[in-house]
């Protein structure tokens, strides 16, 4: 491969895969080297038995990275017998029974094809797991907070009970913080076992500047900004990252219109989960053999690491959210050797701008939100029940809870919980009892759960129409609004009228149109970690300049300090400004912390809206309102007072949430959406000032 060296995470990696039977995270920037740090050891030691027997699985959070994948694994097995499968929804039968009929080599999988072949596959579990060795997930950070990581976990420990040894695990990735949350995920019964491989090292040179361009219109971004992106882009290989799908395709047909002034042609790409996958194809392949200046506009869905060829710049529009959001996004310019990485920041509104500074410089300060888990799987229990007793054709009750307790995921729980779900599950015909032989087997509502391909995931989807242009599928859209026929919609950066609308078969049709706005999406929330709002506060209180601001935003965050200034607040002290009859309590702490406060206030009969996005909390002037959070401090607090105040649309929510009994509602809820104890501890550790700005 013309390789001068390895890189140092290869160096490290080699001889601690091979020498060592542990489990290992290799933790290293983008485009280290990771894939190959993990396979070429991996490969040396199963060269012998790969030709007939299935030595290695890989857990991709994408179909389209394991596609991109297997490519750049096949050519480091170019001179082996070694054979590499893929398996998910694209894949033709033919090819997986192939792979059935002889399981060798390396599969690559989604953890939702790998539920499938425990629903559908049960009779070959054995004759397919029996000999691995490996199990590598990429992006493991992907996995660790969320269901998707908890229903992972739980398969892996399940195919346990078909391989002839435990298979070692070597997760890949390039943001991940908290090794000893991820060491008990991988390992929990032995994470003496596990081996954290750090490479802080990155010798690429970052450059940055962030713009600022106020927003005019709530939607649609300044005209400014987008020439002045276009002019950045125009001689460049860009990859630039919107928040929404809709924001993602306003900003291609825009972006194209100003480049079509240059008889150009089609320069922008759109790219996101809801444009169908030929397109998104399409736009992977034109970009990575791009000769021109191309630049793609997405959501995260070029997040990961999708190879689309190597990228010039990254431009990121409004903030991240997340710090390892926008690390994980910058790693994907300056792959070249001896190249720069570039990344533009630009914002729209003073929230922005303040959020995007923060996370800039805690990038820069080299932190990144720590893994916390997925807490209380009650909701992935359901799921995995349904699945243990689809994959046994009917177990006892006393061989489920044992299988349960010895599952990586679940072994903690407390078993009359466990029990309790199991006899609601018989209650509500999700199982049934065989009094017999005393068998727990599928029951009817879970037959008509597991008749649909939506039960292998355990993450929420969303009612979408089908739009085709003929008989090409261009993508989806969300059924969240009024569409009728003559309606002019934009998706997959083009602009179409809507000719007729088929809702039994939720397909739209669509013909090309002069016009369009982009159509609505739905999308979950972000939870912001509470160093982001602390460092915004940090900012707010400090004179410091920024020289990669431009004027407006440094007029724009001076504007922002100046009353601060004036006040000589501390950073940490937290503001309650009133204005007239105005109240507003600037909390700067994370998203659940926050939300505890307005249930907190509620409660005790303020009243209050919902935080904005940076967990501002409008009340009612209430002139004593210090005195009522030395109230909320010095008082006990009962989960049950807070949920009595809380608003349907502020519960928890995931996709079996509402199959549980209320009483493991409750206790989901109170798990995800509130922390009593870290509000507590807020407000211990900050002190708080009432301001009046005028009278």
């Amino acid at each position: 491969m013309k390789w001068d060296s390895f890189t140092p995470i290869q160096d490290m990696a080699i001889p601690a895969i091979i020498n060592t039977d542990k489990d290992i995270i290799l933790s290293s920037g983008t485009a280290s080297g990771k894939t190959e740090a993990a396979f070429l050891p991996i490969l040396s030691l199963i060269e012998k038995n790969a030709e007939h027997n299935l030595k290695v699985i890989y857990i991709s959070p994408l179909k389209a990275l394991i596609n991109n994948q297997f490519d750049r694994i096949e050519t480091l097995c170019e001179h082996t017998y070694i054979e590499i499968h893929k398996w998910h929804g694209d894949i033709s039968q033919a090819k997986k029974n192939k792979f059935l009929k002889n399981p060798a080599g390396i599969l690559q999988i989604t953890p939702e094809s790998l539920e499938s072949l425990f629903v559908n596959k049960t009779e070959q579990l054995s004759h397919i797991f029996h000999d691995l060795d490996f199990i590598i997930i990429d992006e493991i950070h992907s996995f660790i907070d969320s269901e998707r990581g908890i229903h992972l976990r739980s398969l892996l420990s399940r195919m346990e009970d078909y391989t002839a040894k435990r298979p070692r695990i070597i997760g890949l990735s390039a943001t991940i913080s908290n090794f000893t949350l991820v060491k008990s995920w991988v390992n929990p019964k032995n994470i003496d076992n596990v081996e954290i491989i750090n490479s802080l090292g990155s010798d690429k040179n970052l450059r940055y500047s962030l713009m600022h361009f106020d927003k005019t219109d709530f939607i649609k971004l300044p005209l400014d900004l987008l020439k002045d992106l276009r002019e950045l882009t125009r001689h460049h290989k860009s990859l630039i990252f919107c928040n929404s799908r809709g924001q993602v395709e306003e900003t291609t047909v825009m972006l194209n219109k100003l480049a079509n002034k240059e008889n150009l042609g089609e320069t922008y790409y759109a790219h996101h989960s809801s444009i169908d996958k030929n397109e998104r194809e399409y736009v992977e392949r034109n970009m990575a053999n791009a000769s021109l200046p191309k630049s793609v506009v997405a959501t995260s869905s070029l997040e990961l690491g999708i190879d689309i060829g190597s990228i010039d710049m990254v431009i990121q529009i409004d903030s991240t959210f997340t710090v390892s959001a926008l690390k994980q996004r910058l790693g994907r310019s300056g792959r070249k050797s001896a190249s720069s990485q570039i990344l533009q920041l630009y914002t729209t509104d003073s929230n922005s701008l303040l959020q995007s500074l923060a996370v800039m410089e805690l990038v820069k300060e080299k932190w990144v939100e720590p893994a916390t888990g997925y807490p209380l799987p009650l909701d992935i229990l359901f799921h995995q029940i349904i699945s243990m007793c689809k994959e046994t054709n009917g177990i006892r009750m006393n061989n489920l809870i044992e299988r349960i307790k010895r599952n990586s995921i679940f072994y903690s729980m407390d078993e009359d919980k466990i029990l309790h779900l199991i006899e609601s599950m018989v209650d509500n015909d999700f199982l049934e009892l065989i009094k017999g032989p005393n068998e727990l087997i599928v029951g009817l509502e879970a037959e008509s759960l597991l008749r649909g391909k939506e039960f292998y995931s355990v993450f929420m989807s969303f009612d979408q129409y089908d739009v085709l242009h003929g008989v090409k599928k261009i993508g989806k859209i969300d059924k969240v609004s009024q569409l009728n026929p003559g309606d002019n919609i934009i998706l997959a950066g083009k602009l179409w009228e809507i000719t007729q609308i088929d809702t039994k078969k939720s397909k739209v049709y669509v013909s090309k149109a002069y016009d369009g706005k982009a159509p609505k999406y739905l999308g979950g929330n972000v939870k912001i970690h509470k160093r982001i709002g602390e460092k915004i506060m940090e900012l707010l209180c400090s004179e410091e300049s920024f020289s990669y601001l431009n004027d407006e935003a440094n007029s724009l965050l001076s504007d922002k300090r100046s009353a601060y200034q004036q006040f000589s607040v501390k950073s940490n002290e937290r503001i309650i400004w009133t204005d007239r009859d105005t109240t507003i309590f600037e909390t700067f702490t994370g998203s659940v912390i926050t939300k505890t406060l307005v249930w907190m206030f509620r409660y005790l009969g303020v009243d209050v809206s919902p935080p904005d996005g940076l967990g501002r909390i409008k009340m009612l002037n209430i002139p004593n309102a210090v005195e009522i959070l030395a109230e909320i401090k010095n008082r006990e607090w009962d989960a049950d007072e807070l949920l009595s105040v809380t608003l349907d649309k502020e519960l928890f929510v995931s996709k079996f949430y509402d199959y549980l009994p209320e009483d493991m509602q409750k206790e989901l809820h109170f798990a995800h959406e509130i922390d009593i104890n870290g509000t507590l501890e807020y407000l211990e550790d900050h002190e708080f000032r009432s301001i009046e700005l005028s009278s």
